[in-house]
């Protein structure tokens, strides 16, 4: 007769059987294999990749911007150098040629002026003329120190310049090539996904009519529709969303930064029921800025793949409204 404590062991080895075979079956197979991401979990996939790009092309757009304006400070600061390097080496000529004139003649042309037997009508008059050559050399003095001071100024403001230039170039360098790598891999999950590119058009449709600069901002914006989305570009051929918003109000005679972050600065801060055509919306934590153009619709530039559309003003929630100081 079996005792109670056997039949509990059998029992219990019985339980552990399958739990033990799959153990084994585990071991002997490797990793499970895991299903392909469905259509869904692609598109999901594709939405976060878009907006963590987005803000880095933003990143970049303002980095870009502060390297072209420092650029082009450069630049003027080369053309001020040019008349003071010509004024500072003239300025040292006619002082070398006081230093040389002092050599031939010596130092003691007032003594020898002094101790001349003319009259004192031509000893005064010859006094006067040496206190006005002093003076005029004592001008001519200051003047090359004034000059050399000048040029050394602005030479040293253009070398920082320079300095500075050739630091944000590497940096917006470095961020344009990880920002490729993160393009190619966004491509690549939309073609997982049997996304394929929006082909670009032209617009033809009506264009709603609003008065003042506004009104030219929103008309260019619709005579964008159908353009492709490029990264980093301010058109005319194609436009990120900051790109876009700032070509629009550059067609009305007003400028704004190429970056979302700093267009929200740039703007008077609104409430949604204070909209009206022309006025920027805010998204994504400043990551993405539309134009609004009425009837509660936004032109704007999506993403890598698509093209400049109209979309509902909810078609993010918004982070905020600006409208464009003119």
């Amino acid at each position: 007769m079996s005792s109670p404590h056997g039949r509990g062991w059998r029992a219990a080895a019985r339980l552990l059987a399958p739990a033990g075979a799959l153990i084994i079956g585990l071991l002997a197979t490797g990793s499970p294999a895991h299903a392909a991401p469905s259509a869904a979990e692609l598109r999901k996939q594709i939405s976060e990749k878009s907006d963590q790009l987005e803000k880095v092309v933003e990143q970049y757009n303002k980095l870009n911007a502060q390297l072209k304006q420092t650029r082009a400070e450069a630049a003027a600061l080369q053309v001020e150098l040019g008349p003071l390097e010509v004024k500072a080496d003239q300025a040292k000529g006619n002082v070398a040629r006081i230093a040389a004139t002092a050599y031939r003649t010596g130092s003691f042309s007032g003594w020898n002026a002094l101790l001349d037997s003319s009259g004192d009508g031509k000893l005064l008059a010859r006094l006067s003329s040496l206190d006005q050559l002093a003076t005029s050399q004592r001008s001519q003095i200051d003047e090359a120190r004034r000059a050399a001071g000048d040029r050394f100024e602005v030479k040293a403001a253009l070398d920082a310049r320079l300095q500075e230039q050739t630091t944000r170039f590497t940096v917006v360098e470095t961020q344009r090539k990880g920002i490729e790598r993160d393009l190619a891999a966004l491509k690549e999950l939309r073609r997982k996904a049997g996304l394929l590119d929006e082909k670009s058009s032209t617009y033809t449709g009506s264009i709603p009519k609003y008065k003042g600069k506004a009104g030219i901002a929103v008309s260019f914006a619709y005579k964008q529709l159908g353009k492709p989305y490029v990264w980093g570009a301010d058109g005319p051929g194609g436009y990120d969303c900051s790109g876009l918003t700032m070509a629009a109000w550059k067609a009305a005679g007003v400028g704004l930064y190429h970056q979302a972050a700093t267009q929200w600065r740039e703007t008077t801060h609104i409430s949604r029921s204070q909209l009206l055509p022309g006025d920027l919306v805010f998204y994504s934590g400043l990551g993405h800025v539309a134009i609004y153009v009425g009837s509660g619709k936004v032109i704007h530039a999506p993403t890598t793949g698509e093209v400049v559309k109209v979309a509902s003003v909810n078609m993010m929630s918004p982070y905020g409204y600006g409208r464009v100081r003119v």
